[in-house]
């Protein structure tokens, strides 16, 4: 009876000692210490900036836009091919009868210019027996005769027509490409980015399960290894074992997410030959938390003054507005009546022979005079009416941009900021579930078994932390909202990212 104390002693110390032991198992990483832990491993890690980069050199949408300038180039070239030197030449023969009727033969090279005064010259030799007298040129000149002119409106195209007009419109577009390239690339951005924060939750929310996986085996190690040494029920062990069961299940569900997510994320990776990319499952998130590839925050004020001046819709829809206005000159001026000048001098200053020769205005010329009005004007004033209606449409759709962006850059900055003191709080909730969590898991080490109570802090727990890293990702997908709502070039990202 005397080795029965010594036995229940040893026994004591023996509890005592592998109580403590499983004491350090139980030691429970916070979320800081996961992600540092991850970020350690840099070669299966794909970082922010490494993804936009990707993203910013060979996503076709990126591409697509990337040819926005050149094909607003191209218009400009197509516009400014009005203004085009024209060469123009021609051979008008008639033989009857074995007589020559006439012999006709013009060249013409007329010189469109900015300006409405367009030079013309041109080379004629007419000769044959049946020769109106309107085209017949002396003989002496050997049938030859050279004129040198000019077209000059000056009513209706004196201050802008129709050619300068789609020349100053295409102008106007290849801004609007600039901006609509922007639109494009940021829309891409905005969508990529809050991907890769998914992709990301999606990470460290499974990181989080395995994690509780590991505590609930621990668990149900130690409540098996207590129920063997009498000091727990068997249904202890099955409540271990149920626990144990759902964290298994719960991580399955967080890596078919996680799975899912990656998958969505390749379809922002693509390889220089334009051939799709898939996303290696062994590739995970990284955050570095010391510094963040967007910029620090921007003041609200700043952000609002810059999205009224630079933003891609309120750029786009002021130069839609320049666009109309060049429609209304235009409108405006072809209400003017037609009136052209036409002037030619006739072997002056060249003759046909190449010699040169005096000017003389009053002699050797060709002058005419075209006129032309629409009695009624009703196509040019209802032309010009039509514009000014879409100039006030435009004037009223601007406002209404100006006004519904600041209201959303005024929103996203305050649900950022909310989030960002949420954030804290949130913190500070972690810590105290964690705390309590541990001091649940030193009664279960000292024999004050409560499985219930063990589950239940290890589901606050969980069910705290997963709402932290969620708010992290919110609180970067609402910056990165944020930067859209206020059209900055690029989301604010460095648009020279490592690729």
């Amino acid at each position: 009876m005397k080795r029965l104390p010594i036995f229940l002693s040893l026994l004591t110390l023996f509890t005592l000692v592998t109580s403590a032991a499983h004491a350090q198992d139980f030691k429970v990483k916070s979320l800081d210490q996961l992600i540092e832990a991850n970020a350690a491993d840099t070669a299966r890690v794909m970082p922010l900036e490494s993804f936009i980069g990707l993203v910013l050199r060979n996503h076709p949408v990126v591409k697509q836009a990337d040819l926005l300038p050149e094909n607003a180039k191209q218009e400009i070239r197509l516009a400014r091919g009005a203004f085009d030197p024209k060469l123009e030449a021609s051979w008008d023969v008639k033989n009857f009868d074995d007589k020559d009727y006439y012999d006709f033969v013009n060249t013409t090279l007329k010189i469109p210019t900015w300006i409405p005064i367009d030079p013309k010259f041109s080379f004629d030799r007419n000769f044959g027996e049946f020769v109106n007298a309107e085209n017949s040129i002396p003989e002496p000149d050997n049938f030859r005769q050279v004129t040198a002119g000019i077209s000059l409106p000056i009513g209706r195209g004196l201050l802008i027509d129709q050619r300068r007009a789609t020349v100053k419109q295409a102008e106007v577009f290849s801004k609007i490409s600039d901006a609509e390239r922007l639109k494009m690339i940021n829309k891409v951005l905005l969508s990529a980015s809050k991907d890769y924060w998914e992709w990301y939750f999606a990470f460290y929310n499974y990181l989080l399960i395995e994690e509780s996986l590991s505590i609930s085996e621990t668990i149900y190690n130690l409540v098996k290894q207590n129920f063997e040494f009498g000091d727990v029920a068997a249904i202890d062990t099955v409540r271990a074992a149920t626990s144990l069961v759902q964290r298994q299940v719960d991580r399955q569900t967080a890596l078919v997410n996680f799975q899912r997510a990656g998958l969505i994320l390749s379809n922002y990776i693509w390889s220089a030959d334009e051939s799709p990319l898939v996303l290696q499952d062994d590739m995970v998130p990284q955050l570095d938390l010391t510094t963040n590839l967007l910029t620090t925050d921007i003041p609200l004020d700043s952000l609002v003054a810059t999205a009224l001046e630079n933003h891609p819709e309120l750029v786009k829809t002021s130069l839609k507005l320049e666009q109309l206005d060049i429609d209304r000159r235009l409108a405006k001026e072809n209400l003017k009546p037609t009136l052209d000048l036409n002037y030619n001098l006739i072997n002056s200053p060249i003759n046909a022979q190449g010699d040169f020769v005096d000017i003389r205005l009053r002699n050797n010329y060709k002058f005419g005079v075209n006129f032309g009005i629409p009695l009624f004007l009703r196509k040019e004033r209802s032309k010009l009416r039509q514009t000014q209606i879409k100039i006030k449409q435009t004037g009223y759709e601007l406002n209404l941009q100006e006004r519904e962006i600041v209201n959303e850059i005024q929103a996203s900055y305050f649900e950022l900021e909310t989030t960002q003191q949420a954030l804290v709080s949130q913190n500070e909730s972690v810590d105290l579930f964690k705390r309590i969590f541990e001091l649940e898991l030193l009664n279960l080490d000292l024999g004050e078994n409560d499985l219930f109570k063990i589950n239940f802090q290890l589901d606050k727990l969980l069910e705290a932390q997963t709402k932290l890293i969620k708010m992290r990702t919110d609180m970067e997908k609402a910056r990165v909202i944020l930067y859209w709502s206020a059209g900055l070039p690029y989301l604010n990202f460095n648009k020279d990212s490592p690729r």
